[in-house]
């Protein structure tokens, strides 16, 4: 049976071979409790820490990068935690309107606990508004939370500017870096935490991290242990960490190459869609792994149908389901039928042009049957 071509990359990624070997040995020699005191334990505890200092070797030194059970673990405790710490004295929270539901809901549940939260609104091209950043950002606000790249439309935010405006107000600075993570540059020095996930970048699934600066120190989410440096319970797998630290290795290492394949598929796939499509978001200030489009009448949940060999979205596999427009679609100005006529292409590393090829020419022959059936 054929695999399908698979264009979901912001969902989740195929897991690198360096990543699967690494974790092997984890799980089937040194599977010891990585906080165990003996020789099993001392060698999981090892390959835990070299982990550690691979993934973290790209943030520079100073801070400390804690492990967690993914990003929605890692941005969940980011900003309970500093809401928490905070407390009355600095209420606000404020976050851009298009930041991923773990970030979302995480303030949407603050706001019903007495939080002043503040979505900042978008343009057209998706990047946030620094005028309305710039009058939302005062004494008042505890927390400042901006995705580096968008998983839904790719857009690149100014977190750098968001950063220093926090800063400025002796706010704390949270990036949710985990679509631009190995990707570009981290922006380390206008942030106080930024999460991450493994499986975006060819990991395993199930593990995440928090870094943290030096003196930032979020209130526990979980109890229990204190296992990762007294702020989060939990018994760590040694063979996931291992995993994330081959995949982080791999990405740093093929920064560059993987960043100008990514750059030859988006133009190829580009062209191979042709006319009638509409770009979502800036062409320009975004990561071209990820190609958000919409063709007026579309009927997406027809077209997938029409292509169950290929593996594409809808919109974010994380809001998959709900029936729901998507919240980013709609923040960059999108109606309702607009937005359920948009289609979200992710691939990289792994994609082949071939598989480009073949895929987008099946999705625009599709797409004009669909459009001469309504003629």
């Amino acid at each position: 049976m054929k695999r399908p071509i698979y264009l979901d990359y912001q969902a989740t990624t195929p897991l690198a071979p360096e990543a699967r070997a690494a974790m092997l040995p984890l799980l089937e020699q040194a599977f010891g409790n990585p906080h165990s005191p003996h020789r099993l334990g001392r060698e999981a505890k090892a390959a835990v820490e070299l982990s550690r200092e691979v993934i973290a070797a790209p943030f520079g030194p100073g801070g400390r990068l804690l492990f967690t059970s993914g990003a929605t673990e890692a941005l969940n405790w980011a900003i309970k935690g500093i809401a928490e710490i905070a407390g009355q004295a600095r209420p606000r929270i404020v976050v851009t309107a298009i930041e991923h539901a773990a970030v979302l809901d995480t303030v949407g549940w603050l706001a019903g606990r007495g939080h002043d939260v503040v979505l900042l609104p978008v343009g057209r091209d998706g990047i946030v508004d620094l005028d309305a950043a710039r009058a939302a950002i005062d004494d008042r606000t505890a927390l400042v939370a901006a995705m580096l790249v968008n998983n839904e439309i790719g857009t690149i935010q100014p977190v750098a500017e968001l950063g220093a405006m926090a800063h400025a107000a002796g706010a704390v600075m949270l990036c949710d870096g985990v679509q631009g993570f190995g990707r570009i540059p981290l922006p380390v020095e206008a942030c106080d935490m930024i999460a991450i996930s493994a499986h975006k970048i060819h990991g395993p699934k199930g593990i995440g991290a928090l870094w943290l600066r030096d003196g930032v120190a979020p209130a526990p989410l979980m109890h229990g242990g204190g296992q990762e440096g007294g702020l989060r319970s939990g018994t760590l797998a040694p063979a996931l960490c291992a995993g994330f630290g081959a995949a982080a290795a791999l990405a740093f290492d093929r920064i560059a190459d993987d960043a100008a394949h990514v750059e030859t598929l988006w133009r190829d796939a580009l062209a191979g869609l042709g006319e009638g499509w509409w770009l979502n978001g800036s062409a320009t200030r975004r990561w071209h792994g990820n190609l958000n489009v919409r063709r007026d009448g579309l009927d997406v949940a027809r077209l997938m149908t029409d292509l169950r060999d290929i593996a594409l979205s809808a919109g974010s596999a994380c809001a998959s389901g709900s029936g729901r427009p998507s919240h980013v679609l709609r923040a960059i100005g999108l109606d309702e039928r607009q937005a359920r006529s948009a289609i979200r292409l992710g691939f990289g590393r792994y994609t082949t042009a071939d598989e480009i090829g073949e895929a987008v020419a099946a999705i625009r022959a599709a797409a004009e049957r669909q459009a001469s059936w309504a003629a």
